[in-house]
């Protein structure tokens, strides 16, 4: 069976309370083998830990910008407790998910980079790479990743301009594609994901969101009563197989070149990958 790493995937979101082992089993029956489960506030540190562990998958630990205008200074050191008790927990991957969000309107920019310098901080102190949130805001991004001497990580849902993508592959960093690439109409992010270099793609789903075509609602259609499609970590092969017909190569050269490009990125999910097969072990 050709197998798949879901970089991004939010099984601890509400949309799953009904059927999330199901959901997962699905996906481990489709090929994907690994998910990495990002936090995105200090009150889920411990939840995606725990699935991490029950489904024998990985997580990553931080403040999703979105989530900055709640948190309180102490989250930074709840945050950096947490990844010192993880320090030996191989299925701690990352910090993240972490970054800048220039899209959602009424966010404070400045209070975002705080969250995100102070987080860069900590994932350098705890020799750990990042998961990156990357919406309108690239330029920004990179100029701190500079700042912060980072260098690692994936750069999640990438959406920007070739420029910006090779400024993140020139700082060490692979580049996630999900759903938002099967949309016909997203001409630039396709001509992205069948050009950049091999060793540039990462594949992700970020379930529950980001739903690829053959799941996305039109604002008519929902306006009419349809409910919008829930992405799950399923999806991936499917996803992986449209990125795999842009760049015109087979589907399991596909994922094989992205799980690597996921281990080289992550270090801690080669060992993973390895003991994908084995029964997953209980949280400590």
């Amino acid at each position: 069976m050709t197998v798949w790493i879901d970089t991004h995937c939010h099984l601890d979101a509400p949309e799953f309370d009904g059927d999330r082992d199901r959901q997962r089993e699905a996906a481990r029956a489709a090929g994907v083998a690994l998910c990495v489960l990002p936090a995105v506030a200090a009150s889920n540190f411990a939840t995606v830990r725990e699935l991490a562990h029950r489904f024998g998958d990985a997580y990553a630990l931080g403040i999703h910008p979105l989530f900055t205008p709640a948190a309180v200074e102490s989250d930074l050191q709840r945050l950096d407790a947490a990844l010192a008790r993880a320090a030996s927990d191989p299925r701690c991957v990352a910090v993240g998910e972490i970054g800048l969000d220039h899209f959602v309107p009424g966010l404070d920019r400045a209070r975002q980079l705080h969250w995100l310098t102070e987080q860069l901080r900590l994932a350098r102190q705890h020799r750990l790479p990042v998961v990156l949130h990357v919406r309108r805001s690239a330029d920004a991004l990179l100029a701190a990743l500079r700042t912060a001497g980072v260098s690692g990580g994936i750069a999640h849902a990438f959406n920007g301009s070739r420029q910006q993508a090779h400024g993140f592959l020139d700082r060490g960093f692979r580049l996630g594609f999900g759903g938002a690439v099967t949309h016909e109409r997203a001409l630039q992010l396709r001509r992205l994901a069948a050009s950049l270099p091999a060793d540039a793609l990462v594949l992700e789903t970020d379930a529950p969101d980001i739903p690829p075509q053959w799941l996305y609602r039109t604002a008519a259609e929902r306006a009419a009563g349809a409910a919008q499609g829930r992405n799950s970590p399923a999806q991936l092969p499917r996803i992986g197989a449209a990125v795999a017909a842009l760049r015109g190569v087979p589907p399991q050269v596909l994922a094989a070149q992205t799980c690597a490009n996921a281990c080289a990125a992550l270090p801690r999910l080669a060992a993973l990958l390895d003991a994908a097969d084995a029964p997953p072990t209980a949280a400590a």
